[in-house]
């Protein structure tokens, strides 16, 4: 059963709600909404990954997060897709309550490997070409879907080697990390690709929807693709409007 994703982002220079949730309290009240208009999950982020944005050191994203995650994870347990790559501040979440982890690099961390193998959450793994979220908005993008599928294949083998079962693995195919504008519209249709794993599919308001990508209407088209081809998740910002795709 199709189920939406929230994404609430506690940064000032996210691309599109940059600053409007960065205040604690505006952002759990944002999560609550999110909650009562459909979404099952929260994504929260403290990182922008917006081309060119600064990364931030563990302290630095931790301090962005720990006031919202200490009201939010007693509140949703199980509901609160943690958003980051530092293996550190993923055990001081979980030490807050269960979560979800959301990382976006694709574990390429061997330390963040031991991390989900030790604490076993459910993990959504997303593809990233390059080292790090920058390098692979600015190195030469992945127009493959098969490097795609192979990459990520790969990723979650990996993961279940170390110990987790597969219905704890999301897959992410990465959509606008270092992917040409063709293959972005074609990862739309990439739960295909692995039937046997759940997908997220993470569209919401990216250049490739093009010029009208903050207008509901592309979004919707996008997620309705995404949903007829499987997608088990949808990650996205205005979860009001897309709340019929779930009825």
């Amino acid at each position: 059963m199709l189920q939406l994703i929230g994404i609430l982002n506690v940064t000032p220079d996210s691309f599109s709600d940059g600053g409007e949730f960065f205040d604690p309290d505006r952002a759990i009240e944002q999560a609550k909404k999110l909650f009562t208009d459909g979404a099952s999950i929260v994504d929260v982020g403290a990182e922008s990954t917006r081309p060119n944005a600064m990364p931030l050191t563990t302290d630095e994203e931790w301090k962005r997060l720990e006031p919202v995650l200490r009201i939010l994870i007693p509140l949703y347990p199980n509901k609160i897709s943690v958003d980051s790559y530092h293996p550190d501040n993923i055990k001081r979440a979980f030490d807050i309550g269960p979560i979800i982890v959301n990382d976006v690099t694709g574990m390429n961390n061997p330390d963040m490997v031991r991390v989900v193998s030790r604490l076993k959450p459910t993990i959504i793994i997303s593809h990233l070409p390059g080292a790090d979220i920058q390098k692979a908005h600015h190195e030469a993008p992945v127009s493959s879907i098969k490097q795609v599928r192979q990459d990520l294949l790969a990723r979650a083998k990996l993961l279940e080697d170390n110990g987790l079962k597969r219905d704890q693995i999301i897959l992410d195919p990465g959509i606008g990390f270092g992917k040409t504008m063709k293959l972005n519209k074609e990862l739309l249709n990439f739960p295909k690709q692995v039937p046997q794993f759940k997908v997220m599919i993470g569209y919401s308001r990216k250049r490739f929807l093009g010029d009208n990508r903050m207008d509901l209407m592309p979004n919707l088209k996008a997620g309705k693709t995404a949903a007829a081809n499987g997608a088990a998740y949808l990650r996205i910002h205005d979860v009001r409007g897309h709340r019929d795709l779930i009825k």
